[in-house]
C-alpha cells in the first residue's frame, strides 16, 4: 500500500517551500498542489508525524493512504465550518444574550455538557423573540473562505455534497443554496404566530444523527464510507469524522482536536481538496 503525506500552510500567508519540505523529511520530492502553499509527498518509509508536526506548527499534515483518494461524498458541519460563525448564536444577540448562549454552545463543542440537553436550553432562552429576527441573524452569517470553491470542485468531479448540521433548517436551507449542497439538514425551531415559543420540534440532530446521515447517504450514493469526507469543529461532529474515508476536524475545540486523526488548522477549507489530491488549478469557482 502506499501512502502521502499532504502538507498544507496558510494561503495568506503562504509560508512552506519545496526546500523546507526536503530539509524536515528524508528523500522527499515534493509535488506541487499550489505553489507556497499546498505540497504532496509520496512516503515509501517510517515517517513521525509527532515530531514534524512540532518542527512544522505553521504547517497542517494530511497523511493517509493513495487508494480511494479523491470522495465522493462531502458531509460537512455548517457552524464555525462552512460559516464562520455560530447561527444560534448570532440570534441570541437580538434577544439581548449573546454572552449567555455562547458560553454554552462553546462547552457543548467541546463535548462538556450534552448536545440535545444544550440545544434545548439555548432555544428555551430565546422565548419570546420574533421571527424576523431569523431574516436579520441570517445577514450576519458568513461563509467561510474556501467553502464555494470546495463545494463547486467535489460536485465538478461527480460528488455528492450535503451539509448536516445541529442548527437550524432556516439557515442550513439559505447556506446551502449559497454555497451549492445537494441536500441540507438541521433542527427546527417551533414558531406560533410568529413569536419563539422556546420549544425545539423532535427529532433532534445530534451526533448520532450526523453519523446516521453520513452511512444513509453513502449507501443511497452506492458507495462506502471510506468515500467519503466528514468535515466539522464540535464534539457532535466527532462520530461522522471518525467513521468517514477522511474525516477532518477543522478548526476545531480541543477534545475534538485530541480524538481526531487528521487536523486542519492553518488552512482553509479548500485544504480538504488539496488532502484529496487536488491542484488549485484544478478548483472549479
Amino acid at each position: 500500500m502506499s501512502y502521502v503525506l499532504t502538507l498544507i500552510a496558510n494561503p495568506d500567508k503562504q509560508q512552506i517551500s519545496p526546500k523546507e519540505i526536503i530539509a524536515h523529511i528524508k528523500g522527499a520530492d515534493p509535488r506541487c498542489l499550489s505553489e507556497g502553499e499546498a505540497y504532496d509527498v509520496e512516503i515509501t518509509d517510517v515517517i513521525n508525524l509527532t515530531a514534524l508536526q512540532e518542527t512544522l506548527p505553521h504547517v497542517d499534515l494530511i497523511f493517509q493512504s493513495t487508494s480511494l483518494r479523491k470522495k465522493k461524498l462531502l458531509i460537512a458541519d455548517m457552524d464555525s465550518t462552512i460559516v464562520t460563525g455560530e447561527t444560534l448564536d448570532d440570534l441570541a444577540e437580538f434577544a439581548g444574550l449573546k454572552d449567555q448562549v455562547a458560553e454554552i454552545t462553546t462547552r457543548a463543542m467541546n463535548g462538556e455538557i450534552p448536545f440535545r440537553e444544550a440545544l434545548r436550553e439555548r432555544v428555551a432562552m430565546l422565548k419570546g423573540l420574533s421571527e424576523e429576527f431569523l431574516l436579520e441573524a441570517m445577514k450576519m452569517v458568513h461563509l467561510t473562505n474556501g467553502a464555494k470553491e470546495l463545494v463547486a470542485t467535489m460536485k465538478a468531479n461527480g460528488a455528492y455534497c450535503a451539509l448536516v448540521s445541529g442548527g437550524f433548517t432556516f439557515f442550513t436551507s439559505r447556506v446551502a443554496d449559497q454555497v451549492g449542497f445537494d441536500f441540507n439538514a438541521g433542527n427546527n425551531m417551533e414558531i406560533l404566530e410568529g413569536t419563539l415559543t422556546g420549544n425545539v420540534i423532535d427529532p433532534i440532530v445530534t451526533k448520532d444523527s450526523k453519523l446516521t446521515y453520513l452511512k444513509s447517504l453513502s449507501q443511497d450514493q452506492g458507495f462506502t464510507t471510506d468515500e467519503a469526507v466528514a468535515v466539522g469543529d464540535g464534539a457532535n461532529d466527532l462520530p461522522m469524522i471518525l467513521e468517514a474515508g477522511l474525516g477532518i476536524a477543522y478548526h476545531a475545540k480541543p477534545s475534538v482536536i485530541a480524538k481526531a486523526k487528521h487536523n486542519v488548522q492553518n488552512g482553509n477549507l479548500t485544504a480538504l481538496l488539496y488532502a484529496q489530491g487536488y491542484k488549485k488549478s484544478e478548483f472549479a469557482s
